[in-house]
């Protein structure tokens, strides 16, 4: 498998919650070895498969696509998750020793 172009068409349908990789699979691959590959990269990586063309030399052209992970800021709020306020929740906040 190798990293290719994206056809024109399917740019415009592009999100930007998205990571987005086109591959190019050569004649020579097999639709069952080529299933095979890119459940690998879904189970393993978070890869799930959008689009495949298939050419009339045998070749396929699929685009691939993940969720972006969001990052949190300096006080670990990860944007949308609910906790806005910057504290640890009870339920997460460790045990204070009793004196």
């Amino acid at each position: 498998m190798q990293r290719g172009r994206m056809p024109a068409a399917w740019a415009e349908d592009l999100s930007d919650d998205y990571e987005w990789i086109p591959l190019r699979l050569p004649p020579e691959v097999t639709r069952l070895s080529a299933s095979i590959r890119l459940s690998i990269e879904a189970e393993y990586r978070g890869w799930e498969l959008t689009r495949v063309r298939l050419y009339t030399d045998g070749s396929r052209r699929v685009l691939l696509r993940r969720r972006k992970i969001r990052t949190g800021d300096a006080t670990g709020n990860v944007p949308g998750a609910g906790e806005t306020t910057g504290q640890v929740p009870d339920r997460l906040a460790p045990e204070q020793p009793s004196m």
